[in-house]
This record gives structure tokens, sequence and C-alpha cells, in this order.
């Protein structure tokens, strides 16, 4: 058996760093739509339908979309159903097949918080780096998301 390959200690501080900086930046942002009456969750459900045709999408393709299970969607879609944010429709062409879909109050909703999510993510993330930097980022996450999705699919 090999040896691990144990992390230098450049890459043990890189890797804390993106730990640290993802679960910090997710609770502040998370905090901040708090103010709203929505979760992070909440917000990129939100943000899915406002920008599927229809403003709609099936559960199915919304939980792979938002990374969440099929039961853990179908409870945070139940929470926000109940908000009045998003209902569900059947499929007509699939019996088992159903939709989640923005109201109009969910609508409105991602409309007015927008603004302040957006400018909440240019205060804590991408106003702190140069140009170079976000680009970087991007070329970094890409990478990985590419990497991992490849993983997912092939399950």
């Amino acid at each position: 058996m090999e040896d691990p390959r144990w992390l230098s200690p450049q890459e043990q501080r890189a890797w804390r760093a993106h730990l640290a900086a993802h679960r910090l930046l997710s609770h502040q942002l998370d905090r901040e739509l708090q103010e709203f009456g929505l979760s992070l969750s909440d917000y990129e459900i939100l943000v899915n339908l406002s920008e599927s045709p229809d403003h709609r999408m099936r559960m199915s393709e919304l939980a792979d979309a938002t990374i969440q299970s099929r039961s853990r969607l179908s409870h945070q879609i139940s929470r926000m159903e109940a908000a009045g944010l998003v209902i569900r429709e059947h499929c007509e062409d699939d019996r088992r097949g159903t939709f989640a879909v923005l109201t109009g109050y969910g609508w409105d909703t991602i409309r007015r918080v927008a603004p302040d999510h957006v400018a909440s993510v240019r205060g804590h993330f991408i106003d702190l780096l140069t140009p170079a930097q976000v680009a970087t980022v991007e070329e970094i996450y890409t990478q990985v998301v590419d990497h991992l999705q490849e993983i997912r699919s092939a399950r």
C-alpha cells in the first residue's frame, strides 16, 4: 500500500482557506437573505426558476441544478409553497413528473431581493479581488466543477 500524498503546508493552507471562505461567505449571505425571509437555498431555487422558460422546472432537474436530493428538495419546495413563492404542477406528459413553478409573488420577491443579494456578493467576494483574480477563480472552480460533475453523472 502506498503512503498517502499528504498536503504540503501551502496546499493545506489553501485548502483550509477555501473551506473557511466558503463557510463564512455562505453563512453571511444566508444571514443577509434572512432579512427578506429567505434562506440561501430558497434564493438559489428562485434564481433557477426565474431563469427557466415559463419560470418552471421539473423537480428532478431542479434537484440536480441545486445539488440537492429529491427528498430534501421536496421539503424545501413545501416550505416555499407555504410562503407563496412557488407551486407544484403535475406534468401532463408524465404522471410521475412534477414541476416547481414560480408564483407571481415569487417573481416579485426575486426581483426585489436580487439587487441587495448581488451587492452582498460584490461586497463580500467579487470586489475584494482584482479582475485577474476573478478570472483565476473562475478558471479554477470551473475545472473543479467539471471534474465533480463528470463523477456525479457517471453514477
